[in-house]
């Protein structure tokens, strides 16, 4: 018999089931699909700017993949109180946006349009990772723009503005920066180090 945990974790700008490649760490949480398109049949139909359905101090975690460059930069900080609102007191989120740091060096070295990765979509170019993903914008799929971009640095600045407490980043394949942050200061390391091992893959 499988015992699923009381860990609630919030999935916010979900997509369609079983996109977001949320890590095994995760598998038997009990699991609250949020995102604003009403046609991947989420639990809950929200901005990320405004988590009202979800109350106060309820969540375990939140995990927020590919969502964050798709905000306008003056609504991150306002997705990130709301993040930091619905977490429980020893509650954590992760947050993954592209490396913008990284792709610059392609950029540098005028490859912007270079294929520089295999996705399950598709080849990945510079361009894409910056602006959205292109032939996903080209169908209409305008939700796929990026309104803003982050660095290790402007990331961190972010969430120290919004009152994290503690946070950890990784760099990951595909130009990835993953970031845990804790709403209170990190209590327990060896969760810290157990989350970060689980977002190498």
């Amino acid at each position: 018999m499988t015992i699923v945990s009381d860990k609630f974790l919030v999935n916010l700008g979900c997509g369609d089931p079983g996109s977001g490649n949320i890590p095994r760490y995760f598998a038997l949480w009990r699991q609250i699909r949020v995102d604003l398109d009403p046609a991947v049949n989420p639990d809950i139909v929200a901005d990320a700017t405004d988590l009202a359905p979800i109350a106060a101090g309820t969540a375990d975690a939140v995990w927020m993949a590919h969502c964050l460059e798709h905000l306008h930069i003056h609504q991150v900080p306002q997705a990130l109180a709301e993040i930091r609102r619905v977490l429980k007191d020893r509650g954590f989120a992760c947050i993954i946006v592209p490396d913008l740091q990284r792709i610059a060096g392609y950029i540098a070295e005028d490859r912007m349009h270079d294929p520089i990765y295999q996705a399950p979509a598709g080849p990945i170019t510079p361009h894409d990772i910056v602006f959205g993903y292109g032939p996903a914008i080209a169908r209409g799929q305008s939700t796929m723009a990026h309104r803003s971009g982050f660095t290790p640095t402007t990331l961190m600045r972010h969430l120290d503005d919004a009152g994290f407490g503690g946070y950890a980043l990784l760099r990951r394949a595909n130009f990835e920066l993953a970031m845990v942050a804790q709403k209170a200061a990190w209590t327990e390391p060896a969760q810290r180090d157990a989350l970060l091992m689980a977002l190498e893959l």
